[in-house]
């Protein structure tokens, strides 16, 4: 998928969350391996305990990292 000079490439970076980026995109992984995605936004996971890696589903969501403790709203 060729870049269009006119039009750079848009990343979003979020505090806790994915990599969002503008689509079409391909994604070579560590091992090779190339992941397509023709959205007009796919969000990349950045923490790697998606089940769908290297595409986010959210499961950072729902787990926390070793030594994080749980964050619970004050009464």
């Amino acid at each position: 998928m060729p870049n269009d000079p006119e039009r750079p490439c848009r990343i979003t970076l979020g505090d806790e969350g994915p990599l969002l980026v503008e689509g079409p995109v391909e994604v070579t992984c560590a091992d090779g391996s190339v992941a397509v995605s023709d959205r007009f936004v796919v969000a990349v996971c950045m923490c790697r305990r998606s089940r769908m890696y290297p595409w986010c589903d959210t499961s950072h969501r729902r787990r926390t990292r070793p030594g994080e403790e749980t964050r619970r709203p004050a009464d």
